[in-house]
């Protein structure tokens, strides 16, 4: 059974700084795209920022505007996510995805249980 376990969300004041880390684990044969996405109360799930398997293509939200850096670690099956200049309207539930290859066949589309990210002062 594969698994998404993040971690790293907390409260903090506005300007503040977290880091948040996402670990796969299950039986799978590859990792491809990782990403993190965010939703606030009343609002739809937004990406805030992916990065393919060698990490050649990341995206960020617009609202990001170089305040996050997300990263991998492939040989820790683990994704990252460094949030620094946080403001008030960056509070939300922040989840990980995960496009696994759980075959040479087959992909699959996973999400973790998310983790909260509150700001303020």
């Amino acid at each position: 059974q594969v698994q998404l376990v993040e971690s790293g969300g907390g409260l903090v004041q506005p300007g503040g700084s977290l880091r948040l880390s996402c670990a796969a684990s299950g039986s799978f044969v590859r990792i491809n795209t990782m990403g993190w996405y965010r939703q606030a109360p009343g609002k739809e799930r937004e990406l805030v920022a992916f990065v393919t398997s060698d990490g050649g293509i990341i995206k960020y939200g617009d609202f990001v505007k170089g305040r996050f850096t997300i990263s991998r670690d492939n040989a820790k099956n683990t994704l990252y996510l460094q949030m620094n200049s946080l403001k008030l309207e960056d509070t939300a539930i922040y989840y990980c995805n995960a496009v696994l290859s759980i075959s040479y066949y087959s992909t699959q589309n996973y999400w973790g249980q998310g983790t909260q990210v509150a700001v303020s002062s």
